[in-house]
Parts: structure tokens; sequence; C-alpha cells
């Protein structure tokens, strides 16, 4: 048995901040992600600067795919706030919203894909233009990353029906929220970046 001085000196030790390992995944993957866009954006710059760049117009699908992101956002957030309200049942279908406005985004994404390709912007081949190439590339690696994060999603919710996402255990829905609206921040980056650089 500890003596009373031991068990003092015990219990007013510094105690040991540690990051919690989803956390820190999470953020890592963030961060990586970020790195690899700026790569993409940068080399972007950098071969339109060199000529030899087509201009075409952007598909309407587009816009619509950002409203689709936006409003995923708004209901993952709502999902969050459900959770620590312990409203199971807001919880669910906002996570399922959240989960078909994700699969829309990809259907979009699809639409506007098709739609290049109808109008002969295609990603590779003797008539492909880098400009092309680089609309396939950034909107084709966020797609990506948009099913890494439904595929989280669906985690999440199976863990809402097994009643393991609650006020008391926020942890999973926490990260999931973090990733997916970075998700978002980072479509409207492209967004904005593709229709500045045109």
């Amino acid at each position: 048995m500890m003596s009373p001085a031991l068990n003092k000196d015990f219990n007013n030790a510094p105690k040991q901040i540690g990051v919690d390992p989803l956390k820190f995944t999470t953020w890592l993957f963030i961060v990586s992600i970020c790195m690899m866009f700026g790569a993409f954006t940068s080399a972007y710059i950098v071969r339109q600067s060199e000529g030899n760049w087509q201009q075409f117009d952007y598909p309407q699908g587009l816009l619509y795919n950002t409203i689709f992101i936006v409003l995923s956002s708004v209901t993952m957030q709502w999902a969050y706030i459900a959770a620590k309200k312990d409203n199971l049942k807001a919880l669910k279908a906002a996570l399922f919203i959240t989960f078909a406005l994700g699969i829309a985004f990809l259907l979009g994404q699809w639409g506007v894909w098709s739609e290049l390709v109808q109008n002969k912007i295609f990603f590779g081949g003797a008539t492909a233009n880098p400009s092309g190439s680089f609309m396939y590339v950034l909107t084709g690696v966020h797609g990506f990353h948009l099913i890494t994060g439904l595929v989280f999603l669906i985690i999440v919710l199976l863990l809402a029906f097994k009643f393991k996402v609650h006020a008391k255990s926020l942890l999973r829905i926490e990260m999931c929220t973090t990733y997916w609206h970075f998700l978002t921040a980072l479509w409207l980056y492209l967004y904005l970046f593709l229709i500045a650089y045109k």
C-alpha cells in the first residue's frame, strides 16, 4: 500500500497530456492533403504561365456540386449538435442526409466529367490539353477523398445505430465532422481557384 506522503506526491504530479490517436491520424491526413493540393495548384499556375493553355467553359454542374457539398456540411454539423444533445433520431437523420448529399456530389462530378468529354475536353490522349488534365486531376482527387469521408460517415452511422455515438462518446463524430468540413472548405478553395485561374 502506498504511504500517505507518496500518495500525495503522486496526486500532485503533473498530468500527462496525450493526443488521441484518431485525432492525430485525422489531422495528419488533413495536413498531407493540404500539401498535396498546394502542390497541384502551384503546378497548375506554373504550367498555365508556360502557354498552350486551352480555355473552355466549366459545366454548370460545378456550381450545383458546390451547393450540395455546402449543404452536406450544414447537415454534418447538425448531426454533431444532435449527438451532443443525445438526440439520436435527429443524429441518424442528419447523417443519412449528409451521406445522400455526398453521393449527390459524386454523381454530379460524374456528370461534370461526362459533359467535359462531350465537349472534347479529355484527361489524356493526343487531343488533350493540360488545362483539361488539371481539371480532371483536381476534381478527381478531391472526389476520391470525399469517398473516404463517406466511408468514415458510414462507420459513424453504424455506431449511431448501436447507440455508441452520444454526448459521452463524441470522438468519432467529432473527427468525422472535422474531416467533412475540411472537404467542403477544400472544394470551395478549388472551385474559386478554378474560376480565378481559368
